[in-house]
């Protein structure tokens, strides 16, 4: 089903975005204090969390990149400030969605590659595991992994301009932008 002419964002759309906000949530506190569990069984099941979390983000990217090609979202609306602000925000909203979209595969794929890079397989949810392709090198791991958390501080602070630009169209502008990616939330007039 396309979205062009619609007001609000489908179900599936919605499903997926709340998902992955969810899963980005998880997996950056798992990764970022992840090291302050007990050692252990703890820290050791919070890690596999943490890669399993990021393995269901990549799952998700892969299914929600297409799915936004093919059901492109709503047109902007309009606001109180007029074309102007559309015209002027509507290239830095693509670019940040692009941005977004590219560290959600990114980001994961870093983090497999830091598993291997420690010449750890890559444990498959419980089903399977891959094995690592590379010798381990501690020092690439220690390179890749700082890479994996620079990029992944990068998405936290776009999701949170995100965020705050939709705040900012409910708060200020008045309109419907935020409102229409709402769980439950239908056709808006």
């Amino acid at each position: 089903m396309n979205n062009i002419g619609q007001e609000d964002y489908g179900p599936v759309a919605k499903t997926l975005h709340w998902a992955t906000v969810a899963l980005v949530i998880v997996a950056w506190a798992l990764g970022s204090f992840g090291d302050e569990l007990s050692e252990g069984r703890v820290r050791d099941s919070g890690l596999l969390i943490h890669i399993w979390v990021g393995l269901t983000i990549l799952v998700i990217a892969f299914v929600r990149i297409p799915w936004r090609i093919a059901n492109p979202p709503p047109k902007a609306l309009s606001t109180e400030f007029g074309k102007w602000l559309v015209q002027w925000t509507d290239p830095v909203s693509r670019l940040t969605h692009y941005a977004l979209y590219g560290l959600l595969v990114l980001v994961p794929l870093l983090g497999i590659a830091v598993q291997f890079a420690r010449g750890h397989s890559l444990p498959l949810f419980g089903l399977a595991e891959i094995p690592s392709p590379w010798v381990a090198d501690k020092a690439f791991a220690h390179n890749v992994k700082e890479v994996h958390e620079v990029l992944a501080n990068l998405l936290l602070v776009l999701a949170a301009f995100h965020m705050t630009a939709a705040l900012l169209h409910h708060i200020v502008f008045g309109d419907n932008t935020l409102r229409r990616m709402l769980p439950g939330s239908r056709k808006l007039s």
